[in-house]
């Protein structure tokens, strides 16, 4: 737990709710601020700023990351990563400023050390569009709150 803040698990989406599916992240992160849930977390939408995810879980014992995916599967599938498959992420070379947040787990990995957290899961979510100025579509808006419901559980 972050002694300076009380934050004991991070919350974390990424992606740009100006671009349909993209904005899964942003739309768990606000799902579960509508909810009542324990002491010591903290929701944070970073948008498309990954740099933000690897100073923000400084001293935090777990983290959960949401983002929108496009791999090839039916929209609204819920792909989880488990923490081992992100422990070989190298910190990137060159320029920190635009990192994104899979490049950030690995800087932070590097740059927090010990302060790192035990655990950290990704959600990625199968998009259907990314369509500039597009809502979310009814696939990932249903993965949106089995999503938020997954994490709200594993928080108590």
């Amino acid at each position: 737990m972050d002694e300076r803040s009380g934050v004991d698990t991070l919350v974390v989406g990424c992606g740009n709710l100006m671009r349909g599916d993209d904005g899964v992240g942003p739309t768990v992160v606000r799902l579960l601020a509508e909810r009542d849930l324990p002491d010591g977390v903290r929701l944070l939408d970073v948008g498309t700023a990954g740099m933000d995810v690897a100073f923000a879980m400084r001293g935090v014992r777990r983290v959960f990351l949401i983002d929108a995916a496009s791999m090839g599967a039916t929209p609204g599938t819920v792909h989880r990563v488990p923490a081992e498959e992100l422990v070989g992420l190298a910190p990137p070379a060159g320029d920190v400023h635009h990192l994104r947040w899979d490049e950030a787990l690995g800087f932070a990995r590097w740059l927090l050390a010990d302060d790192h957290p035990d655990e950290v899961t990704v959600y990625l979510v199968e998009g259907a569009g990314f369509e500039l100025g597009a809502p979310l579509s009814a696939a990932v808006e249903a993965a949106a709150e089995r999503v938020a419901g997954i994490i709200e559980t594993r928080l108590r």
